[in-house]
């Protein structure tokens, strides 16, 4: 792990003795994204007109990336690394169909 992000969460995790299991770690991944989706549903009043910004989605998303976070240190993935992977991955997809969908992963 070389970025400030993952050093900066590790050591507050280190510090404050919350080092979780992996399966925590996922469900509160999955609680706060959850909370992002929950979130965009009050921003466009579930649904029924074009979302409205609301400064709650920036602690939601602030939550959601700490949490990510953890995952990633957990298998010291360093996620400035799969990030890079991520955007080589769908920079190919665009060449090979127009679009970053992975149906354009066999075409």
């Amino acid at each position: 792990m070389t970025n400030e992000f993952q050093t900066k969460v590790k050591k507050f995790m280190d510090e404050n003795g919350m080092n979780n299991p992996i399966e925590n770690r996922m469900l509160d991944l999955f609680d706060e994204v959850g909370e992002v989706a929950k979130e965009i549903n009050k921003m466009s009043a579930y649904g029924t007109k074009p979302p409205e910004f609301r400064q709650e989605i920036v602690m939601e998303l602030g939550d959601a990336f700490y949490s990510l976070i953890t995952v990633a240190n957990y298998y010291d993935v360093d996620l400035l690394g799969s990030l890079d992977m991520a955007m080589e991955k769908y920079e190919k997809r665009i060449e090979r169909g127009g679009h970053a969908g992975s149906e354009n992963d066999h075409a």
